[in-house]
């Protein structure tokens, strides 16, 4: 297993996320061609590919790391592993990459959200490292 960064938007990666996006959400739009380059081109986020062996795409995650005033901030947003390949690994090791990234980016926390029903994404969160904060997370609905 390997992981690396989307560099550049391919028809490879357009088909892994119309494959990987329904499975993290039901209600998500797939992403088009034009907002991968977005993403891919942006220098605040950076997206993560767990490679099999064979080099197929089977999971993503998308780091973000921004300034604030108050210092680097750095978030963990979409994490997905195909369903044929959770169990391996691939969640674990784009945690990591994650992780790493963010330390060397100067950010002091690396912060995520996981719903309480993914409860095997939240043992691996847990497993690595992270720790549920009190706190409260608001939504606005802008739509």
């Amino acid at each position: 297993m390997a992981v690396t960064q989307a560099t550049t938007v391919s028809d490879e990666l357009i088909a892994a996320f119309a494959r990987l996006v329904p499975q993290l959400s039901t209600s998500a739009q797939l992403p088009t061609r034009a907002e991968l380059e977005e993403i891919v081109s942006s220098p605040a986020a950076t997206i993560l590919l767990a490679r099999d062996p064979d080099g197929q795409i089977i999971g993503s995650l998308t780091l973000v790391v921004f300034r604030t005033p108050t210092g680097t901030r750095a978030w963990i947003e979409d994490v997905v592993v195909d369903e044929a390949a959770r169990g391996r690994g691939a969640g674990e090791e784009l945690v990591g990459e994650a992780i790493r990234l963010a330390s060397e980016s100067g950010a002091r926390t690396l912060d995520l959200t996981s719903r309480p029903s993914r409860e095997a994404a939240n043992a691996l969160y847990e497993k690595v490292g992270f720790r549920a904060r009190e706190t409260n997370v608001y939504r606005h609905d802008l739509g």
